[in-house]
């Protein structure tokens, strides 16, 4: 049992031993071990030139990395939290994203972005964005949300070796969570999701912070055998698992974070709409963030968010 902390940290050094092209770089990552303490060790092993501390400009380090990704390197830029990675949208969604399209291929682009998205605890609305919804919608990046540690540890290693830009969402409050890893080296394809638990009666999505929380949800449910689902990538999405599993259970609940309007949810829910239609029983439902910016008072941040109950009545709704 290891934690999502520690296997992004394996899936790291096992890439930067396996490929001298491989470097970390982002703020505190080197000298404090990271802000959250993900690469410790790293920079003892590695050295300066390959764990790079970089100065608090995300527009700046992002820059760097996307010029070394285009010179044939394979950076991974930290970001402390993705409420900071705003700072250097422009430098991804109008370089990163788009020089390989606009080069007609010439460039290949092995960029990796992570650091934890959405809501922590009590940090208030300026820390506290999704950036999933942004993202998505950008052409020629790849968004992938993990929740636990055996696929934090087989996505980063597969989105290191990836040619494309890939958005690499974590979580500040599951960084301890422990799970099991095997021994050895494995990958997880980019663009699969999967079934985290067997149902019936109804389709829950999630991911992210929302996956451990829609599985609490369907074990409290009487007498409704639930299926789980996490896309793990976000963009491209897995929508043939997703339809299977409508087929089957007739239902749909997407449990989303962020607030709901034009989010990742809708897109799911409008997809599954399309394709599905004749094998729904029940209008697809989705359990969203309110709209409003993240309140710092604790009770009125978890009024704001997605809950255990709120889906546990969402799903009696839909089934009843």
């Amino acid at each position: 049992m290891i934690t999502i902390r520690e296997a992004l940290r394996q899936a790291m050094t096992e890439e930067m031993r396996r490929d001298p092209d491989v470097f970390l770089m982002g703020e505190e990552v080197a000298e404090y071990d990271g802000a959250y303490k993900v690469s410790k060790g790293m920079l003892a092993e590695f050295g300066a030139q390959r764990v790079i501390d970089a100065p608090i400009s995300e527009v700046g380090f992002t820059g760097l990395g996307a010029g070394a990704a285009m010179a044939g390197l394979r950076p991974i830029i930290e970001m402390m939290t993705w409420n900071f990675g705003i700072q250097a949208f422009d430098q991804i969604l109008n370089s990163a994203a788009k020089v390989r399209y606009m080069s007609g291929g010439q460039f290949s682009f092995p960029l990796v972005l992570r650091g934890p998205n959405g809501i922590a605890h009590m940090l208030g609305a300026t820390h506290s964005q999704h950036v999933e919804p942004f993202l998505t919608h950008v052409p020629g990046l790849i968004v992938i949300a993990i929740a636990t540690p055996y696929d934090a540890k087989g996505l980063l290693k597969s989105a290191i070796r990836c040619d494309d830009v890939v958005i690499f969402l974590e979580s500040e409050i599951m960084y301890g969570q422990k799970g099991e890893v095997p021994d050895g080296e494995y990958l997880i394809p980019i663009g699969k999701g999967e079934v985290k638990r067997q149902g019936e009666d109804v389709t829950i999505v999630a991911w992210g912070k929302m996956l451990p929380l829609s599985l609490k949800a369907a074990e409290q449910l009487q007498g409704i055998s639930a299926e789980v689902i996490d896309p793990l990538t976000l963009q491209p999405l897995d929508e043939e698992l997703i339809f299977a599993s409508v087929r089957k259970t007739h239902r749909l609940i997407v449990v989303e974070e962020a607030p709901g309007f034009a989010a990742v949810g809708a897109q799911i829910a409008a997809r599954v709409q399309e394709a599905c239609f004749d094998d729904l029983d029940a209008p697809v439902t989705r359990v969203s963030g309110e709209f409003v910016p993240i309140p710092y008072a604790e009770h009125l941040e978890a009024a704001a968010l997605p809950s255990v109950d709120k889906v546990v009545r969402a799903v009696q709704e839909v089934v009843a």
